[in-house]
């Protein structure tokens, strides 16, 4: 037992969450970031959080030193105290070495501003010793908007009355401020940089670049949509906790006696191999049809497209990929060019299956050129990836609207939906295996449009459909992106997208079918007709 302690011994799981507090104050989270790896202005390291439970109203103050983690706690304290008019009977809760999990209100804090931080100031161009200034300002933000731990915004709660956001702008953009003082001759303003909100007056801060030295003014003259117009290189910007892991001399000691014991055990002892043969579980060859019954599925689908141009299916296979490649043609996907200096394109591949009935009959060989995402570069060939999803309880909902008022259900599936994306970003790859050109085997290809296995791939077909679908007059709904509606009169139609599969909700027919003819002009679809049964029975 003592030697399966010693050896074997795992960590334990952490299972449940914690009490919520009842009122303000009852409990406060607070963590300590840092050192960071570079220096803020004024000299900060360190920042120290406290949130309250209750509201998830959030404090923050940079720190030069560690050590005065307790003078900002007292400040906060104070702050605190002499807002709400009331004592603070501290009891204080630590939380063991190794353990983040336990402290995981203010670790996602930290977490969450920090990225914050980073993401405004890959989009300006300010020097990177203003993450303080960032910092600040977030956790200001975070304040006013929307939580989903709190029925309310935070601010709301902590003090009562509704946060204004009209006043809110967007960091790092360009201002012009007007001078205190100035002779009629000289100019009435100045141009700076906007960087955060002073938490002790009304009004912004201001960088002024000239004179290198931030200040305070009532108001200025924001130029946001020209700094949101502007093409800038985003920057990768680095701004991590650096981790400090201290070792003292006994441990160092005693952890090279163990690394030496071990040593030389494995020299005394034989190696030891599993006997065990390995093998693909036997649920992936086999198939159970409707009717109960278990048939064999043929597994032999190529992985690499030498196999599938030698492989019995070779003609099968290829008129797959002539399929393919028709469509990246009549998409315009990509442009041959020169290798641009210094940018390595990244690879691309076949990926190839065959599609079954619900009897195991192949149906379809499909051919899919695949791009590698993992040779993409941050930065550089893509930014934003996230793109959302219709929610399942949304689905749900919308069909047992239209089970109760007998409206009709489409079903149809976007074919090469990615395709249909267009790039932001100048992205290059290597021509696909197979189908070089001849003439021009030394160029690769331009993107011009997304394809399966880039990074930003499902965020530009996102994109794509919901302008189209706009643009017909379908409107968006604010709490579902991936939902539409279109009224006109009495007719009514709902719209769903997840991914490229399209569902069609309506009380009138032809209105339905003019929406799917729309659809087929603007995309590649296919009709699956209605879909009710393949989403499953609804109830009522």
């Amino acid at each position: 037992m003592r030697i399966m302690l010693v050896r074997k011994m795992t960590k334990a799981p952490f299972s449940g969450k914690g009490e919520r507090a009842s009122d303000l104050l009852g409990l406060i989270h607070s963590d300590v970031c840092g050192p960071m790896n570079t220096q803020a202005r004024g000299g900060f390291q360190y920042f120290i959080t406290f949130t309250d439970d209750f509201s998830r109203y959030g404090y923050i103050y940079l720190m030069c030193h560690k050590s005065e983690a307790l003078e900002r706690f007292k400040e906060f304290k104070n702050e605190v105290q002499n807002q709400h008019g009331k004592k603070c009977g501290i009891v204080s809760q630590l939380t063991p070495p190794g353990t983040p999990q336990w402290n995981g209100v203010s670790e996602r804090r930290s977490r969450t501003l920090l990225d914050m931080v980073r993401s405004m100031m890959s989009h300006s161009d300010l020097p990177i010793s203003f993450w303080g200034h960032a910092l600040e300002t977030t956790a200001f933000t975070l304040n006013c908007v929307p939580s989903k731990s709190v029925h309310k915004t935070p601010y709301e709660i902590w003090t009562g009355k509704r946060p204004s956001m009209s006043f809110m702008k967007i960091w790092g953009c360009q201002a012009y401020v007007k001078h205190q003082m100035s002779t009629k001759l000289e100019p009435r303003s100045h141009k700076s940089i906007f960087v955060g909100y002073p938490k002790e007056t009304k009004g912004y801060y201001f960088f002024n670049p000239k004179e290198n030295k931030v200040f305070v003014a009532r108001t200025g003259v924001f130029l946001e949509k020209e700094f949101l117009s502007s093409k800038r290189d985003r920057r990768n910007i680095e701004v991590e906790e650096v981790q400090q892991q201290q070792v003292t001399e006994p441990e160092v000691e005693q952890t090279s006696q163990i690394v030496e014991q071990n040593s030389t055990n494995l020299e005394t002892q034989p190696l030891r191999r599993s006997t065990r043969e390995r093998h693909e579980p036997d649920r992936y060859g086999f198939l159970v049809t409707s009717h109960g019954d278990v048939i064999l599925v043929d597994q032999d689908e190529p992985k690499t497209y030498q196999e599938a141009v030698s492989s019995t299916d070779s003609e099968k296979w290829l008129e797959a990929m002539r399929s393919e490649m028709d469509s990246m043609s009549s998409n315009q996907v990509w442009t041959l060019v020169e290798p641009p200096e210094g940018i390595k394109p990244i690879g691309c591949k076949w990926v190839f299956k065959k599609k079954t009935d619900m009897d195991g009959n192949v149906q379809t060989y499909k051919g899919r050129l695949v791009a590698k995402d993992f040779r993409q570069i941050h930065g550089i060939d893509y930014d934003e990836t996230f793109s959302p999803v219709a929610m399942f309880k949304s689905i749900r909902i919308l069909l047992t609207i239209a089970t109760f008022h007998d409206y009709e259900i489409w079903q149809m599936d976007v074919k090469t939906a990615f395709l249909n994306g267009k790039l932001e970003e100048d992205v290059y790859m290597t021509q696909p295996e197979g189908f070089v050109a001849p003439d021009n085997a030394e160029k690769v290809c331009k993107l011009q449009r997304s394809i399966y296995g880039l990074k930003q791939a499902s965020r530009s077909w996102n994109l794509r459909f919901n302008d189209a679908i706009k643009d017909f007059g379908f409107i968006r709904n604010e709490d579902e992106p991936c939902v539409y509606k279109k009224v006109s009169g009495s007719i009514i139609s709902f719209l769903i997208l997840y991914v490229d599969d399209i569902l069609i909700i309506g009380n009138d027919v032809p209105t339905l079918q003019s929406i799917k003819t729309w659809l087929s002009s603007c995309f590649s679809m296919k009709n699956l007709g209605e879909a009710a049964y393949i989403l499953g029975v609804v109830e009522l």
